[in-house]
């Protein structure tokens, strides 16, 4: 096969003999996990896609009707800088590292398959969504998100079997070999194995969960070493319109649930109660949360002090790229009850990451609480306590209530249905999940959106089932 023609690329594939017979093996086993795991029903289906072919202006955002197994996956990264330095950390200053430095190779490589994990993973627990699309309109929001997570294993893949051998293609195999929820081969991160069976779950996913992938972008675009940081600065300009998908798509949601609340009862209108969004957002900003690591965290420190991975927005918001004298003060529990303690800097850096990612999400809670506000309501969403439903770190095995103090495990079971997502809630929001593909037209439960993709209309057809 001509693997130029197929990948479109800026790194040199048709001169890399070594890379293109790795790619050659490849492609074949994705194609045919993306048969096996990929949109179920929809493979041969022509959707209104954007595909990049370059990283100009004019090249990185194509669009044009395509069936989703003949999307050309790229491999892009942003051009290189002259005499790029490394940014932060003990070796600030330095060259920037073309080829993997071999005291950090197991980091570095660790690194990349845990993002390049989540990117097929959030595919496969989408599976399943097309079959109850509220719209065209989203209908094709989702595939776009769906090869767009694809591409982003591509690039992972890319760097993987350019640059760490005979372990990076044991790796890139083992990509298409692990399944979201499999309980013999789950995904490595638990939230990438949660059920994501409605197009609630859908939003949520794309508005916190995404988000994370944002905040964990940024902070390797910062990576010294440059492979992977030109990597994650081409993939953050895709990963914006999956954050777009979920903030506008819960957006809608709760403009449609505040004009049924208008009119009477939201559920015998056929609409999702606002208790019932709270809920879901409980449940995937926990999980969300989770994604970041433990508050503290050697394995963060070790990154910086090496230049793998800094800060979001390092250059921008920072003055102090060595942090060797600095601490953050957290909440931890000791001896059943919340303390403060002082932690070195560097071993608090998820936990800076976390709440750079914390303060975003709050921008989405306004922007969706304004909605209320012009639909004449005093009823307002919110984000839980970071500490609320928590499974890795400092808050793991502790229970909390939804304001972030310390209960009981009895406690917790009791409340556990007045804040995240019962049996019956997930049953009735899924009771509203029909196929809407004619069209103009939306599933009762959400509003149109304010205007339809690259300047056409709703009513365009966006994909021709």
């Amino acid at each position: 096969m001509n693997l130029n023609e197929r990948i479109p690329n800026n790194v040199n594939l048709s001169e890399d003999k070594k890379l293109q017979r790795a790619l050659e093996k490849w492609l074949p086993n994705f194609l045919d996990w993306w048969q096996e795991m990929g949109p179920d029903g929809f493979q041969q289906k022509d959707v209104y896609l954007r595909t990049a072919i370059s990283v100009e202006p004019d090249g990185w955002a194509n669009f044009d009707f395509v069936k989703m197994p003949d999307y050309r996956w790229g491999i892009f990264l942003k051009p290189a800088a002259p005499d790029a330095k490394i940014g932060f950390g003990d070796n600030r200053g330095q060259p920037a590292y073309q080829e993997v430095p071999g005291e950090f190779r197991n980091a570095l490589r660790r690194i990349i398959v845990t993002q390049g994990d989540t990117e097929p993973a959030s595919v496969e627990q989408q599976r399943e969504l097309g079959k109850t699309c509220p719209s065209l309109y989203d209908l094709r929001n989702l595939f776009q998100v769906n090869v767009e997570e694809g591409r982003h294993l591509w690039a992972m893949v890319y760097l993987l079997q350019r640059y760490f051998g005979r372990d990076g293609r044991d790796e890139a195999d083992g990509l298409l070999e692990r399944r979201s929820g499999n309980p013999d081969k789950p995904r490595i991160l638990e939230a990438f194995n949660q059920p994501c069976d409605d197009w609630l779950n859908f939003f949520c996913f794309t508005m916190f969960t995404d988000r994370d992938g944002k905040y964990q972008l940024s902070a390797l675009a910062e990576s010294g070493f440059e492979p992977l940081a030109r990597t994650c600065q081409f993939m953050l300009t895709e990963e914006a319109h999956h954050m777009f998908v979920g903030d506008t798509g819960l957006n809608r949601v709760v403009k449609r649930t505040a004009q049924l609340m208008k009119q009477g009862d939201v559920r015998e209108r056929g609409g999702i109660p606002l208790d019932i969004i709270q809920k879901h957002i409980n449940f995937w900003f926990s999980y969300s949360l989770d994604l970041f690591g433990g508050e503290i965290s050697s394995n963060a420190a070790d990154f910086f002090a090496a230049g793998l991975k800094g800060r979001y927005k390092e250059q921008e918001q920072y003055q102090d790229h060595i942090v060797a004298e600095q601490n953050f003060t957290m909440k931890v529990v000791a001896d059943g009850q919340l303390k403060d303690r002082d932690v070195a800097m560097r071993n608090a850096l998820n936990e800076v990451l976390r709440g750079e990612y914390v303060k975003d999400c709050e921008k989405g809670l306004a922007r969706w609480n304004k909605s209320l506000a012009d639909e004449g309501l005093s009823e307002r969403l919110y984000i839980p306590n970071a500490r609320f439903h928590r499974h890795v770190g400092e808050y793991a095995g502790h229970s909390f209530d939804i304001q972030g103090n310390l209960i009981s495990a009895a406690e917790f079971e009791s409340g556990k249905t007045d804040w995240l997502p019962s049996l019956a809630d997930r049953e009735y929001v899924r009771s509203l999940m029909h196929p809407i593909v004619e069209p103009g037209k939306i599933a009762n439960w959400i509003a149109p959106p304010a205007t339809g993709i690259k300047g056409k209309p709703f009513e365009f057809e966006y994909v021709r089932l």
